[in-house]
């Protein structure tokens, strides 16, 4: 379609500077034998589809001292982009087929130091979704505070379980790409020993049928 539409427009441009001197009617060019017959042969997809995860910027987050109060220290971040992705058509996906993503905290160990662990049971967060779900099938799941309520009324486990990030009850309902992350806040004691602690928070994406 581009080379007839370039083909086209030289055309009209040659013809506009020969109008110039002629006085008589401009007749166009309708030879067939002057068409540029176009053909594409397109094999069947045979690659199958997948569901699939990937989280942005993975370099970590530090977590920053912010709402701490009489009852509790708090420390804030947020939980990188994470990206899932369902690349199946419809005719590969079973009936019944979801999938979810979790996550779960380790224990907050302090480095260098002899500080006891702060347990997952005291980092909280608060998913989000940030692509549009068109069919409102996708869903984030619901906040989790610590075992120091955060005061939103969020059962307080902390992430010390599989907890959940986001995830559709069915998966044919809606294929595509999701974007999500989460608030992260980690509410200790306030006795917590000074230190540098680290964890590992783990996701993991389930496809189940």
């Amino acid at each position: 379609m581009r080379i007839n539409k370039t083909a086209h427009l030289l055309a009209a441009a040659v013809l506009g500077v020969a109008l110039a001197g002629v006085a008589g009617p401009a007749v166009a060019d309708d030879d067939p034998e002057n068409g540029v017959e176009l053909s594409v042969t397109i094999e069947p997809n045979t690659t199958p589809g997948q569901v699939s995860m990937t989280v942005a910027g993975n370099g970590g987050v530090s977590l920053q001292e912010d709402g701490s109060n009489a009852a509790a220290r708090q420390f804030v971040g947020t939980l990188p982009t994470v990206t899932v992705t369902d690349s199946r058509r419809p005719e590969e996906i079973p009936a019944g087929d979801f999938w979810a993503v979790v996550g779960q905290a380790g224990e907050f160990t302090a480095t260098g130091g002899s500080a006891p662990p702060i347990g997952p049971q005291y980092l909280g967060w608060r998913p989000r979704l940030l692509s549009d779900s068109t069919s409102g099938a996708v869903e984030a799941g619901e906040p989790v505070s610590s075992v120091i309520s955060d005061g939103t009324g969020a059962p307080t486990v902390g992430l010390q379980g599989q907890e959940l990030l986001v995830s559709t009850a069915n998966s044919a309902d809606e294929i595509g790409t999701w974007e999500v992350n989460a608030d992260l806040l980690l509410r200790t004691p306030a006795d917590v020993a000074a230190g540098e602690y680290r964890s590992t928070l783990t996701l993991s994406l389930f496809n189940q049928s």
